[in-house]
């Protein structure tokens, strides 16, 4: 069996190869296959993952073998066809491009699509069409549990047995089964097709073998009450009960020259992304980093050197952040950005092999050597660095605002231990992503207690204003560490925290203040 970084190589290589190809063959109207020598011959493959992504309108592909997951994500147009297997995510994300596997598909098949057509004709497994928001995608054989789920709209056809749950959460769409169907869940409605309906999409379904019957039932949703969501708890504090002292070093006079500088990816293999000081500012689309051209040109500058994490518009120097809700926008996207960050709290759950699947179709689609993040619940920062040290993340950061109401403080022992345990690798750093916006204070008390990175969400929505904090949160950083003797926020250590009351100190494992130890439980066995 070949080892797993094997498959990844072999996948980016194919993937590499192919792309400067594309555009000339859909000109030319070539079809381009892998799978099969120069000569001909058949060369199936075995596991290739993350395969073609966002393939461009009047490409056309023909694959041999048994594929991996998230093949042909984040389609453009044109059309891949799978001489074989293919696994989860086939499709995912898909914007209008024809898919077509002639034997089984995994998981998650045509996740989140808005547009084109995915044919699977052995079969597929759970969560097919899941979060779908139009296209058709159409099944030939028994589809697994939840079919449709959380379907927002567009059609989807199963000529066979669907599992357990069938359209859990559908808010739109339908989905028609010509075969054994079990009792839906509440909020779906099942009910017999209207000859209207038949005609209507046997029309959309060009194949004839795959025509509907009359006596096909379908399933949409059921009317039911809005009720307005509360959101999710908060953590039950912030940083401002840990101090922040100096040691034997004097202070630094208030006019030194100090080094807040922060690199995200530190290996050699990365080109890594320069930040001011060791803060990624969130917002949900970059262009708010931007005023006006006659607008003051120290802030310009300020805003135009420092990356921010966002969902939308990336520039050069920002980091996507890939979630549910801009998936469907990665394809056009992700080559303008800088990184990318995967948030594993707003995808579906996937395995290793699934995760490396899409790091491959995002890497292809990313600039060369891009740093790549890892976004998961502080609650789960186990796997969060177990995944980050298999799948060779540059930064591993944990969210402290997951609903769980788990402290700052109490993140910090929490996420020390977990990177002892799990992390091996020196190029993976740790970051916090904050449900507040962090100050110059709050900065130094993270990267102190080993925290490379800290992501919180902006104050304010105007760039002029952005500006103005990230200069501010610059200079109070930069007089905390004048007024602790330190030059550098490299030179930060645990040594200069305590905590300022009992309670810090208990969740911390921070040295109390006036006490000037850990409390006694923390040396208990």
């Amino acid at each position: 069996m070949a080892d797993v970084s094997e498959v990844v190589q072999r996948s980016m290589s194919i993937n590499e190869k192919l792309g400067p190809r594309l555009q000339a063959a859909a000109e030319q109207n070539a079809i381009l296959r892998i799978g099969w020598t120069n000569a001909g011959d058949p060369v199936p493959k075995n596991g290739e993952l993350g395969l073609c992504p966002a393939l461009p309108d009047g490409a056309r592909i023909r694959a041999l073998g048994v594929l991996g997951s998230w093949v042909s994500a984040f389609g453009q147009g044109g059309s891949f066809t799978v001489q074989g297997d293919a696994g989860s995510f086939l499709g995912a994300a898909n914007n209008g491009t024809t898919v077509v596997c002639e034997r089984m598909a995994g998981d998650f098949t045509g996740y989140r699509m808005r547009d084109g057509i995915i044919t699977v004709l052995d079969g597929c497994g759970n969560d097919a069409g899941a979060c779908m928001e139009g296209g058709i995608l159409v099944v030939r054989g028994a589809a697994g549990q939840r079919i449709g789920g959380g379907m927002q709209d567009g059609l989807i056809v199963v000529h066979g047995d669907v599992g357990a749950d069938p359209g859990a959460g559908i808010m739109g769409g339908r989905i028609v089964i010509n075969g054994r169907c079990p009792t839906p869940p509440p909020g779906v409605v099942l009910r017999p097709l209207t000859k209207k309906e038949v005609k209507e999409i046997n029309t959309l379904l060009e194949d004839e073998t795959l025509h509907i019957p009359s006596d096909a039932v379908c399933l949409t949703p059921q009317e039911g009450l809005d009720v307005e969501s509360y959101g999710h708890t908060v953590s039950s504090g912030d940083l401002s009960h840990v101090g922040l002292v100096g040691d034997s070093r004097p202070a630094l006079p208030t006019y030194a020259t100090v080094d807040t500088v922060a690199l995200i990816g530190t290996s050699e293999q990365v080109q890594s992304l320069a930040l001011p000081l060791p803060m990624l500012p969130f917002v949900d689309t970059a262009s708010t980093m931007e005023v006006e051209a006659k607008g003051d040109q120290i802030a310009m500058d300020v805003l135009n050197r420092h990356p921010v994490m966002t969902v939308s518009e990336p520039r050069p120097v920002d980091v996507l952040l890939v979630n549910e809700s801009n998936i469907l926008e990665v394809g056009s996207e992700l080559s303008s950005a800088g990184g990318f960050g995967i948030d594993f709290d707003n995808l579906p759950h996937m395995n290793a092999e699934e995760i490396d699947g899409l790091i491959v179709a995002l890497r292809s689609l990313a600039r060369e050597n891009a740093p790549v993040i890892f976004v998961q619940a502080i609650t789960r920062i186990q796997t969060l660095h177990q995944r980050a040290q298999y799948h060779l993340a540059d930064l591993a950061m944990a969210r402290i605002e997951d609903g769980s109401g788990i402290s700052e403080a109490a993140a910090l022992p929490m996420t020390g231990r977990s990177k002892k345990a799990h992390i091996t690798s020196p190029d993976i750093q740790t970051g916090f992503l904050l449900g507040f916006a962090a100050n110059g204070h709050d900065l130094a008390v993270l990267v102190a207690s080993g925290v490379s990175i800290i992501a919180c969400e902006a104050p304010m929505a105007n760039g002029m204003d952005i500006a103005y904090w990230l200069q501010g949160t610059q200079d109070e950083l930069a007089q905390h560490l004048r007024r602790i003797g330190v030059d550098s926020i490299d030179v930060l250590e645990r040594g200069h925290l305590r905590a300022l009351d009992h309670e810090t100190a208990a969740v911390s494992g921070l040295r109390l203040s006036g006490y000037d130890r850990p409390l006694p439980h923390w040396f208990a066995r």
